[in-house]
């Protein structure tokens, strides 16, 4: 042993003194600075997936509470657990200072999405990237750039309206107006569309021509650019590349009660390789326990918790007069709704009222799309095997209620949740960390484009093509045609209810249209402290105070 360690004493030795005059030297020829961080392809690809990844968090998975801003304080949903979280109390949930802050949190996610994306697009020049290689990277970049301005636009108004990299501190902004914002968001998506790869040349996830497309048809109605619209929207339909899905496919094809409507919904099934799903355009992918992918199966972090706030919490349903238990078994991987906690309960509106003229033949309100009866799976429950149904409901029960009420069965994945997260697999019961929803999301569908088109047709007044295309989607849903006369702005928020409820992020598109507080004062009564100057949320505060240098303007209606 002695002579070991005098062997390791002279070999160091001798490496010190061999290495005395440069090893001591500082020297970082690999030490990461803003001067060499965008210099090949694969550095610019590091911040692209980055941008990626900011548009899941805002949207998806930043936590179980931001991302459903965008569906709370809308006609869809309310809350079933009176919380300023979920909008309740607006005075406080839209505070420009204090409280939650709900505002400045979407204000501050989307100008760091702006900001990285003016660095990618500042850098691109002194690069080492081929010419082709810097017209991707510059379209990528201007797609995410663009599709930040469009929410901060919709949501806000007009902003600060950057488009360069900022090096130093600044205290002197100043707002665009909401038209120059959507011209620069319309020039940007413009670039992407003509240079974004084709939808069959990108892997899954991925954006494309299709994608900028789609996005600009939707920005170019905001601006009232109605003919554009409707060529963006054509661009997509008439591709040759996607189409509405038909018949039924993917992973569970064979199961029933489904549907292609249904199919669409199930676990793997959103993804054109994997799936053969051409519908979709852009989907938000999910990779259960894959660095980086987002969801886990050891709880609810990291995934889109759909699942728990929009099924109802049945552990604490009770009959009267019929024992002191539920009468189903909670949480359940079927079309209970998994682990739901019940805080967005469907409105009447959304869960009724616009199904009535199809009610018994529009696939997407089927049971097992919309789901409204339930059956008795607790054996211990004098109920067990009955249905139990919120169009009639057991007496001394209330619907809707936190406990009970209709809902979107593609907010949950029945039979699909994480093996790790069953706590009796043959029962199908989970464990309580469960309450993300498994399934990769569509950001764009080619259902929503053709509604984008009807739009754009309805503002040029030509009713008969808008039918058409509110018609394609409604034949596929085997419902029945709408006439051309019955087309109006309302008719295509509600067929968006039908088609895209709880998938579309339904504050952008209400604010986007000025209908936030018509819409939610006429179908949302729980939001009766809903005030016009909503329409719009309030610049920050603290943007408003740190800008030291020039005034940034309030919204009207803040103080």
């Amino acid at each position: 042993m002695k002579k070991i360690v005098g062997l390791a004493m002279v070999l160091m030795l001798s490496f010190l003194a061999s290495c005395k005059e440069d090893f001591l030297d500082e020297k970082t020829p690999g030490f990461l600075s803003s001067s060499n961080a965008f210099v090949t392809y694969s550095d610019f690809n590091a911040s692209i997936y980055n941008l990626y990844n900011r548009v899941r968090a805002e949207f998806y998975n930043s936590g179980e509470r931001r991302p459903f801003d965008y569906i709370y304080g809308t006609d869809l949903v309310y809350d079933g657990q009176r919380n300023v979280e979920r909008h309740s109390n607006m005075v406080a949930a839209y505070a420009p200072r204090g409280g939650l802050e709900i505002p400045l949190n979407h204000w501050s996610s989307l100008y760091k999405t702006v900001s990285e994306a003016n660095t990618v697009l500042n850098r691109i020049p002194a690069s080492e990237m081929t010419d082709s290689q810097k017209t991707l990277v510059e379209a990528q970049a201007k797609f995410f750039r663009a599709l930040a301005y469009r929410t901060l636009a919709y949501l806000f108004g007009g902003v600060p309206l950057v488009v360069e990299e900022i090096t130093t501190p600044r205290f002197n902004f100043t707002r665009a107006t909401k038209e120059e914002v959507l011209k620069q968001v319309i020039s940007d998506l413009v670039f992407s569309a003509a240079n974004l790869p084709s939808i069959s040349d990108v892997r899954d996830g991925e954006i494309s021509n299709l994608a900028a497309n789609h996005l600009l048809s939707e920005v170019y109605l905001a601006a009232g650019q109605f003919q554009n619209a409707a060529d963006a929207a054509t661009a997509v339909i008439g591709s040759g590349d996607v189409n509405l899905m038909q018949n039924r496919f993917g992973s569970k094809s064979t199961v029933t009660p489904g549907d292609v409507y249904w199919d669409l919904f199930q676990q793997g099934n959103q993804n054109r390789t994997s799936a053969g799903n051409r519908e979709g355009i852009w989907v938000i992918q999910f990779e259960t326990d894959v660095i980086g992918g987002g969801s886990v199966s050891t709880g609810t972090g990291g995934s889109y918790q759909a699942e728990r706030h929009f099924a109802p919490q049945f552990n604490n349903l009770r009959i009267p007069g019929r024992g002191g238990s539920s009468p189903i078994l909670y949480p359940r991987s079927d079309l209970s709704g998994g682990r739901g906690i019940g805080w967005g309960i469907s409105t009447k509106y959304f869960s009724d009222v616009i199904w009535e003229s199809d009610f018994n033949n529009d696939i997407r309100n089927a049971n097992h799309n919309f789901v409204r009866e339930f059956m008795a799976t607790n054996p211990a429950h004098p109920l067990f095997g009955q249905v139990i149904s919120t169009q009639n409901p057991p007496a001394g029960v209330t619907v809707p209620h936190r406990f009970l009420y209709a809902f979107p069965s593609k907010i949950t994945t029945p039979g699909d949740h994480p093996e790790n997260l069953f706590q009796d697999r043959s029962q199908l019961l989970l464990k309580a960390t469960a309450g993300g929803t498994y399934a990769d999301q569509y950001m764009f569908r080619l259902a929503e484009t053709y509604l984008l088109r009807a739009e754009a047709y309805l503002g040029l007044g030509d009713l008969t093509k808008a039918a058409e295309d509110i018609n394609v989607v409604r034949a596929r849903a085997e419902a029945n045609p709408v006439a051309p006369g019955d087309v109006t702005i309302d008719y295509i928020l509600d067929e968006r209810m039908r088609e895209l409820g709880l998938e579309e992020k339904r504050r952008l598109t209400l604010m986007r249209l000025g209908k936030w507080y018509d819409r939610v004062s006429r179908f949302n009564p729980y939001y009766s402290d809903a005030l016009p100057h909503y329409n719009l949320w309030p610049i920050p505060d603290i943007e408003i105070e740190r800008n030291k240098d020039a005034v940034l303007e309030q919204n009207p209606g803040y103080f």
